[in-house]
């Protein structure tokens, strides 16, 4: 989620030259919140934070409204409720953010091959090829927005321009629900009256370095000595800040290396000593590792075991399957084998999480006998299809039953 709240919003003129614009980024609007509130319409145009309404929780995403007090995400909930004391919280649904996740980049995919994916929310598409069949970028872009509304519910915003790093900048200026095309003769004029904080890499302490050496505007990095810039970021830096202030980025859309791996962790509101309370929840986050692999075509080779303790000191241990799975019971099957190794040290445990590592596509790969015949797929595939259309906990293993906890989603390729 950015910190977007819409109060600066810039969109094209109808008969805007969009010819040399064929690269898009699109970036689904308040994702996380939005799709919270397809189930919950009477809040719509009202402030509504996705989180656990916990002292320990942090802020997963925010409608617009919400963003105007300064709700941000990772802000702690805490101080999100301090600064918007109305705000609505809602529990996340993460298996739900998967699946709209992937019916948006089923239709990217549609529009053109060449589909280069960020995250779970964000995407960029190279649409110089598509023109024969579905027009100029302008026209790719507005059907990719109309195509996400009627099939999701959900609304998008889109940035045209001749580079990637233009097109993000634009799409973030035109939030929500708007289309910038920024021709290749007006990328100069579109960066430079911009902060520097539009510049890729230029973060909050880097802005703080820059502003003190007198930089604000991207004109006032493009027009900069050298030397001084290089004293302020680095020789790299400088040459890198210095081309994009130009808008110099040849970078091609391509599509990104499949996950590395893939996990769930949860931090505990109290710090947990029972080993069944654990145990659960290592069931639970289980299963979801195994929807997102499912949801990915992958299998996990490895399966690893994250503990924190009260003290914060962190143990990793890691465990390879006699076969690759896509299925939750044989994930949590070995990271309780693991677990119960440590179970005896008697430690509380602040937080859990559960990770499938070296990951591989499925085919060619044998399928577990013990998986089949115990009937465990076709009980976790039909969980899956329940979650997806009546939302998160409408079916699921009798152990979690009334279980909720304050989770923080792996998404994408962290370890």
């Amino acid at each position: 989620m950015g910190k977007q709240d819409g109060l600066t919003r810039y969109v094209s003129a109808i008969n805007v030259d969009d010819s040399t614009a064929t690269i898009l980024h699109v970036d689904m609007d308040a994702f996380f919140a939005s799709v919270e509130l397809l189930d919950h319409p009477e809040l719509i145009g009202k402030p509504v934070i996705v989180g656990h309404n916990s002292t320990r929780s942090v802020v997963t995403a925010a409608t617009y409204e919400a963003r105007k007090y300064g709700v941000n995400s990772a802000m702690p909930m805490a101080l999100a409720l301090r600064r918007c004391p109305n705000a609505i919280v809602l529990e996340p649904h993460f298996e739900r953010y998967q699946y709209f996740s992937s019916k948006v980049f089923e239709i990217c995919d549609e529009l053109t091959p060449k589909v280069e994916r960020l995250g779970i929310d964000e995407a960029f598409l190279d649409v110089a090829g598509a023109r024969a069949i579905y027009g100029s970028p302008k026209e790719v872009a507005s059907l990719l927005r109309s195509r996400v509304f009627a099939e999701t519910g959900l609304v998008c915003s889109v940035g045209a321009a001749a580079s990637k790093y233009v097109a993000k900048v634009a799409s973030g200026l035109s939030k929500p629900d708007g289309l910038l095309v920024i021709p290749a003769d007006k990328t100069v004029e579109f960066l430079h009256p911009l902060q520097i904080s539009a510049l890729w890499g230029v973060g909050a302490k880097t802005e703080e370095n820059l502003r003190q050496r007198g930089f604000s505007t991207i004109a006032d990095i493009a027009h900069a000595d050298r030397e001084s810039l290089t004293r302020a970021v680095g020789e790299s830096g400088a040459v890198k800040l210095h081309n994009l202030a130009w808008g110099n980025d040849v970078r091609e859309v391509s599509e990104r290396p499949a996950e590395k791996s893939i996990g769930h962790e949860t931090t505990f509101e109290y710090d947990v000593l029972n080993g069944d309370e654990i145990r659960r929840e290592l069931l639970r986050l289980s299963g979801k590792v195994a929807i997102r692999l499912r949801a990915s075509g992958m299998v996990a080779r490895t399966v690893v075991l994250k503990l924190r303790f009260e003290d914060f000191s962190t143990v990793t241990r890691s465990r390879k399957l006699p076969e690759p799975t896509d299925l939750g019971r044989t994930l949590y099957e070995t990271v309780r084998g693991i677990y119960d190794e440590f179970a005896a040290e008697g430690r509380p445990v602040r937080l859990v999480g559960v990770r499938g590592e070296q990951l591989v596509d499925p085919g060619g790969t044998l399928v577990s006998l013990w998986d089949t015949t115990d009937g465990w797929r076709d009980a976790e595939e039909a969980m899956e299809a329940a979650s997806a259309r009546f939302g998160s906990g409408a079916i699921g293993p009798a152990r979690l039953l009334g279980v909720e906890r304050s989770e923080r989603p792996r998404l994408g390729q962290r370890d």
